[in-house]
């Protein structure tokens, strides 16, 4: 059977092409885990790329960092690699063609855009598309899931959302408090996890608790797992059957046209056994495939995402 298309909602590839101010290229060089080389050889159809800036930064310096990583998307992944394609509009996904790999910016923390809405516009006309409030810490917009006082959204925070409501932008809960979660998914239009597991399954803060997945899947919103291993497993190696239990459990939840995933390549040092790279990423679709139907499966690889984008 032929490689099955994949859609990868979370990588951190520009966060490391930025950090070697590019002196590494994303056509081939084995220090990032999502290159092109990897993405063909793996079966990516489409990566979303995250643009993350450290906690460390000044506010005044993270809006620049996050205007260098997409620089990198244009001139790197874009620029120098003819197959890569720029998903702008819900529509291009189906517009790729065979040999092409679409690529989408995403923005993990709204710290870049401090509390100025314009930058949010910028960064929207320079093609981001799903946006995450927060990363783990507390910012302008909402807390983040090792924020001890587990506050909310703040009035700030839900300008955002509205923004997206309006420019049908994703809202990425992936790292928000459980408050912050349960607020969000009530104004939110285009709610998505783009990379979290279950709790349940594995009790990790980053985690989503049964109640929160069954409110995503009744909302016909998309939980992506993630190939963390400290999400994926508690003690020892994390393998590919760890990884695929979180997946049963939703799918026990009522979430088999609700999963997709959404690996963290790139923001992972440790990784799951046999998910070392994207270019390993069918193994996880052929382990699947003992487990689930081919149509289930192509559901979880990408087509529940299609099905559920914004139209």
């Amino acid at each position: 059977m032929a490689a099955m298309n994949v859609i990868d909602l979370h990588c951190d590839a520009l966060l490391k092409l930025w950090e070697r101010n590019g002196e590494i290229s994303f056509a081939d060089s084995a220090e990032l885990d999502v290159n092109k080389e990897r993405l063909l050889q793996g079966g990516v159809k489409v990566q979303c790329f995250a643009i993350y800036t450290n906690a460390d930064m000044k506010a005044e310096q993270r809006f620049q960092a996050a205007l260098d990583q997409i620089h990198y998307f244009y001139k790197d992944v874009l620029g120098n690699n003819p197959q890569m394609k720029q998903i702008r509009e819900w529509s291009d996904f189906d517009r790729l063609e065979d040999g092409q790999v679409g690529a989408m910016l995403t923005l993990e923390g709204v710290e870049p855009i401090g509390s100025d809405l314009k930058k949010l516009h910028i960064l929207y006309q320079l093609g981001v598309r799903a946006v995450g409030l927060t990363w783990n810490n507390a910012n302008l917009a909402a807390d983040g899931v090792l924020e001890p006082r587990n506050a909310g959204l703040t009035t700030f925070g839900k300008e955002i959302i509205q923004f997206h409501n309006e420019h049908k932008i994703l809202t990425d809960v992936s790292h928000l408090s459980e408050t912050s979660f349960w607020e969000t998914l009530e104004i939110a239009k285009y709610p998505i996890a783009s990379h979290s597991n279950a709790k349940a399954v594995c009790n990790n803060p980053r985690n989503l608790t049964d109640e929160q997945a069954k409110a995503m899947f009744a909302k016909g919103a998309n939980v992506h797992v993630v190939y963390c291993p400290m999400f994926v497993k508690e003690e020892g190696e994390a393998t590919i059957p760890d990884m695929i239990r979180h997946i049963d459990h939703f799918c026990a939840l009522g979430g088999v046209r609700h999963i997709g995933l959404g690996s963290d390549f790139d923001g992972i040092t440790n990784k799951v056994v046999g998910l070392e790279h994207a270019g390993t990423t069918q193994n996880l679709i052929n382990e699947l495939l003992k487990h689930y139907s081919e149509e289930e499966v192509r559901g979880f690889a990408g087509e529940n995402f299609l099905r559920n984008r914004p139209v």
